[in-house]
């Protein structure tokens, strides 16, 4: 294993590296399996083809948990939680299901209102844990 930070050869199981004493996780700049350098955006390493183990970031992009949550129980009915996940094509669906709706003897609006609720909880559970994008949704 080579350390990720300097490059140097490292013994397996040591937890920081000797030449640096950065800890085995951290650094960017050269590949673990080969120790050859490495663009620290890449997901692979071009010399070798092994993954590279980088730490995703989603600062700034990722959507509340709570919030989404909190707007599935309160205003689930017209899909506003869905529109805040970008999950357009349900919200869409959502949205004329609890206002047309009405047209059908109002069970349009009790039965998407159900439906938000039940997706209201769901988010908050973390059994919906990601937006439309595939980010995860942040507590």
């Amino acid at each position: 294993m080579y350390c990720r930070n300097c490059g140097k050869e490292m013994d397996d199981l040591a937890a920081v590296c000797i030449s640096c004493g950065v800890s085995k996780d951290d650094g960017n700049t050269f590949c673990r399996n080969c120790g050859n350098t490495i663009n620290p955006n890449a997901e692979f390493c071009t010399n070798c083809g092994s993954t590279t183990n980088r730490k995703v970031v989603y600062e700034g992009e990722q959507k509340s948990k709570i919030a989404a949550g909190v707007l599935g129980i309160l205003v689930g009915t017209l899909g506003i939680h869905n529109f805040y996940l970008g999950y357009t094509s349900k919200a869409i669906a959502q949205l004329l299901l609890g206002t047309v709706g009405v047209i059908l003897c109002g069970i349009g609006p009790v039965a998407s209102a159900i439906w938000g609720l039940v997706e209201g909880i769901m988010i908050l559970t973390g059994s919906i844990d990601t937006d439309g994008n595939g980010v995860p949704l942040k507590d």
